[in-house]
């Protein structure tokens, strides 16, 4: 069945959420290639296929594609990917599932460990964003642009 464009019913909405997504990508100090990878991995954990087909896209473009491939078991080929990474990948996985992990004391100092004060709210603020991107993507069946 065929859903309906959630940013075209709701421009208004839409044009917020992007609002955020601009000032993730664009104001912000962090790598645009970690800020990918984030959104990568939030969009896996979720299941938001739009997403995880774009942002696939987007990290091919800076990072080679075995290293994309393993995005999601980034945490068994540590040698690929950079402490920073690491961190990044670790914190987007712990506030993605908020219910489970209730963002543990343990992995909050470690997150803290690797960003700056503003960097750590910066990258939370990705992370929110891209939940919030695969909440409306997923379950109005956002269109992919991969083809057989």
């Amino acid at each position: 069945m065929t859903r309906m464009a959630w940013h075209e019913v709701a421009p208004d909405g839409a044009k917020a959420l992007f609002g955020v997504h601009h000032y993730v990508t664009k104001n912000t100090n962090l790598p645009e290639e970690l800020i990918h990878l984030v959104f990568l991995r939030v969009s896996q954990i979720n299941g938001c296929a739009h997403c995880i087909d774009l942002h696939s896209r987007d990290l091919r473009k800076t990072m080679s594609v075995d290293k994309a491939t393993l995005v999601p078991v980034w945490e068994e080929v540590p040698h690929l990917f950079s402490d920073t990474e690491r961190a990044a990948l670790a914190w987007a996985e712990e506030v993605t599932r908020i219910s489970e992990t209730h963002a543990s004391d343990t992995a909050y100092a470690a997150a803290a460990a690797a960003f700056a004060p503003k960097e750590l709210v910066d990258l939370t603020i990705a992370i929110a964003a891209m939940n919030a991107f695969n909440r409306l993507g997923a379950p109005f069946r956002l269109p992919v642009a991969a083809k057989a």
